[in-house]
């Protein structure tokens, strides 16, 4: 063995894989076996092999991708080869589908914590644990932040400050079908309501009538 030897291909992994094993308190073994079979594309099922790459016997390489298997990290799938015969490989997806589930939490609790930012910004003052609620529900019921934004906007404007007065905006909207301000905007155009850089916030949206 040369100084060359550690020159060959190395396995590698990505910062997402490595915070959720991390965080799932995988032991040492069943880290490397998972970053295997990252970086193992073809993921045919071999055992010997498989103990052979991560220097561990046969033994223990079985009773950790049965723990792996257990915990629902892998999984097997049954497939044909080129010639017609079935294999076994291995699945990382379910491990796959728990880091993109958890970033999208990530992104979502982003977005809550812009939009109370904004609601502070506006009303000059933090927000209530009682708004923090309202605001939260808004979300919880698929109104979009800009669209959220957009009401708090129209009703600071009209130098309206309370929640109130937002969830009947909001409720307005949400009765005609708007998704986006853009939807709001055509609206608008379509009543001919405009006056340069004011036409959303001139317009009376709890009095409108189609």
């Amino acid at each position: 063995m040369n100084l060359d030897y550690f020159k060959c291909p190395k396995y590698i992994t990505n910062s997402l894989f490595m915070k959720k094993a991390l965080q799932l308190k995988l032991t040492l073994e069943e880290f490397l076996m998972l970053t295997y079979f990252d970086n193992d594309y073809n993921n045919y099922l071999n055992i010997d092999e498989l103990s052979n790459n991560i220097g561990i016997s046969s033994e223990k390489a079985y009773e950790i991708f049965t723990n792996l298997l257990s915990k629902k990290l892998i999984d097997i799938k049954t497939e044909k080869d080129i010639e017609g015969r079935l294999i076994e490989k291995v699945s990382l997806d379910n491990f796959y589908e728990m880091i993109i589930e958890e970033e999208k939490e990530s992104e979502k609790k982003e977005i809550k914590t812009d939009i109370y930012k904004e609601f502070e910004t506006e009303f000059a003052r933090p927000i209530t644990s009682m708004e923090y609620e309202i605001i939260n529900a808004w979300l919880s019921h698929n109104y979009s932040e800009e669209l959220i934004i957009g009401a708090l906007k129209e009703a600071v404007y009209n130098g309206v400050r309370n929640l109130r007065y937002i969830d009947k905006i909001l409720y307005e909207w949400n009765k005609k079908g708007f998704k986006t301000m853009h939807d709001v905007n055509n609206h608008l155009e379509r009543k001919e309501v405009k006056k340069e850089d004011s036409e959303l916030f001139d317009y009376n949206w709890l009095d409108d009538e189609e």
